[in-house]
């Protein structure tokens, strides 16, 4: 193996041992228990080897955003596959309440104010891509034709994340939550479908 690729592995190898130790400190501790010096005693390394690697806490702190949004990806795929768009969308509302609830450090910094906005956004993409197709395919199953499609979809997100954050708290719990979460997406699709011409 070329010395430049082991390299590169070694190094590749040695990021993904910072960023597995600094989830692991978040999901435990939580956030005020992120620092490099902590992450660095973690993974046996000096602090400077770890801003090798991270310019700064919030460079790392914005790789834990990612990284979350791509677990919560992952971790959606089986209820996507469910074939009944209507049951699909209330499954995945609910299954992105319990990935709150299982995750409650790292959901904390996915939707806070810890990361700045526009990165944040950056990282949300794909999760916001997902939610514009299902949200498109229900439309074009029911023939309903939304006034403001992005406006449909930030109520879908805000109603989503709203409940998670009751749930993420300890006010109504988990497993209510994952509940109202679906109880609300039936109510908000009953509604646009409701609303098309001919039905008022």
């Amino acid at each position: 193996m070329p010395t430049s690729t082991r390299r590169a592995r070694e190094r590749a190898s040695t990021r993904e041992r910072i960023i597995e130790a600094a989830l692991r400190i978040l999901e435990n501790e939580g956030a005020a228990a992120l620092t490099i010096r902590r992450i660095a005693n973690d993974v046996e390394y000096s602090a400077p080897v770890v801003y090798q690697y991270f310019a700064n806490k919030d460079a790392l702190v914005l790789e834990l955003v990612a990284h979350g949004h791509r677990l919560m990806m992952a971790e959606l795929q089986q209820a996507a596959e469910e074939p009944d768009i209507d049951r699909r969308m209330t499954q995945l509302a609910s299954e992105y309440i319990r990935f709150a609830g299982e995750h409650p450090h790292l959901y904390q910094i996915m939707n806070g104010d810890t990361v700045d906005a526009d990165e944040r956004l950056r990282a949300a993409a794909p999760a916001i891509d997902f939610l514009r197709e299902l949200l498109t395919t229900w439309s074009d199953a029911h023939d309903v034709v939304l006034a403001d499609f992005d406006e449909a979809c930030d109520i879908v997100w805000g109603t989503v994340s709203g409940i998670a954050s009751l749930g993420r708290i300890g006010t109504i719990g988990n497993e209510r939550a994952r509940r109202l979460a679906q109880q609300a997406l039936r109510t908000l699709l009953r509604g646009w479908r409701t609303d098309l011409p001919g039905n008022g």
